[in-house]
């Protein structure tokens, strides 16, 4: 059985997220939970980047 690396539970079926550079094999919860977790991220840092002025890309 596959473990996952974030829970470390045996699962039936991992997937794969690209975080990064890197690629985790995670069970569905955890890759949902990490998805959710990268927009938010990604929301704020927008946001921190408007309010600061900053008109570079990304």
């Amino acid at each position: 059985m596959p473990v996952c690396r974030e829970c470390e539970d045996e699962v039936d079926e991992l997937v794969k997220l690209k975080v990064g550079r890197r690629t985790l094999k995670l069970c569905e919860d955890c890759a949902d939970r990490m998805r959710e977790e990268l927009e938010i991220a990604e929301e704020s840092e927008a946001v921190i980047q408007d309010m600061m002025g900053f008109k570079g890309r990304r």
